[in-house]
């Protein structure tokens, strides 16, 4: 395809200005997530949001962007690239059918893991250092307060009066990985990962394209407004990343190195099923939801208008041209 590096640098500005704008949110989801009944920290999003900025700073609540940022240009890129690449081969210069169009999302699903998988694994050990570490501050004050017969305001107050966790770094958590487990540390939760983003690629690509479709003004003319576009991309968005919530849970579970007190390892995706099943119930699944719905809508939104209005073909020379032209 003529214009597939305009293709990849379209990708991966809109993941850049996507993650900078929803990367808070997407931390709350992480630690959410990863907290276990019984030893809840969080209520909620605006719960958790408000106490990183106490306890960790207002750039507390971006632990981990830098990984995102570095990678997630050759992560959107290799997505929204391969799916244009399968949908032009299987079209064959026809129509496709949405069985096709779902194919073609799954193989570009399974593409992007190549770059996902460790993007994650580094991002979630650094969103969660400030839950384990508030825990830990936490669980000794609890203790203090039984004994002295007093409530647990002080589960509150410790967040503003302790200091901030110590700060980890990307660098050295691989540096640790690839020396004691190799590459395939950096690729733990990889069945998990391909679990969660083929069934999301298979949602998503189909249904924007038909979504996009509907904002053309006739057969004639096939342009869409880029509104239509932010629309179709947040709604797809939206519904396949609630569809894949729990296995973004399992994916989480499995992916994070360091447990906090009395939380359990997982021995693959089964195990951290029959665990969370058995310990925290089905709703559990469903931990983060509507953090992940939050983060994903604006995220492909943002995408597909960076996509559409052809920002890359722009700097290349090229004509813009919709991907879904096909």
């Amino acid at each position: 395809i003529a214009s597939l590096p305009a293709k990849l640098i379209n990708g991966g500005i809109a993941g850049m200005v996507g993650v900078t704008c929803v990367f808070p949110i997407d931390l709350a989801k992480t630690r959410l997530q990863n907290q276990r009944s019984g030893q809840q920290l969080y209520k909620n999003m605006i719960d958790c949001l408000i106490k990183t900025v106490k306890s960790e700073g207002y750039f507390g609540m971006y632990r981990g962007a830098a990984v995102n940022l570095t990678l997630v240009t050759p992560e959107k890129a290799i997505k929204l690239a391969a799916n244009d690449f399968f949908r032009h081969q299987l079209s064959n210069g026809g129509k496709l059918t949405v069985f096709k169009e779902m194919l073609a999302g799954c193989c570009a699903g399974m593409c992007q893991v190549i770059v996902t998988t460790p993007m994650e694994m580094l991002k979630i050990q650094m969103q969660d250092a400030g839950r384990l570490a508030a825990q830990q501050r936490v669980i000794p004050s609890v203790v203090t307060s039984l004994k002295m017969g007093g409530t647990t305001a002080l589960l509150s107050r410790s967040y503003n009066a302790s200091p901030a966790p110590q700060t980890i770094s990307a660098i050295k958590i691989t540096s640790e990985l690839l020396s004691t487990k190799g590459v395939t540390g950096l690729y733990k939760g990889l069945g998990a990962t391909l679990m969660r983003d083929m069934p999301f690629s298979v949602v998503y690509f189909p249904l924007f394209a038909h979504l996009h479709q509907l904002g053309r003004h006739s057969s004639e003319d096939p342009s869409v407004p880029f509104y239509w576009s932010f629309m179709s991309g947040c709604l797809a968005g939206c519904l396949a990343a609630v569809a894949v919530s729990p296995c973004d849970v399992i994916k989480t579970r499995l992916q994070s190195i360091k447990k906090g007190a009395n939380e359990e390892s997982y021995n693959g995706v089964v195990d951290c099923v029959r665990k969370i099943l058995r310990k925290e119930g089905p709703g559990a699944f469903l931990k983060g939801a509507s953090c992940r719905a939050l983060v994903i809508a604006p995220l492909f939104g943002i995408a597909q208008v960076i996509y559409f209005v052809g920002v890359g073909e722009f700097l290349l020379g090229y004509t813009p041209h919709s991907i879904y032209s096909a």
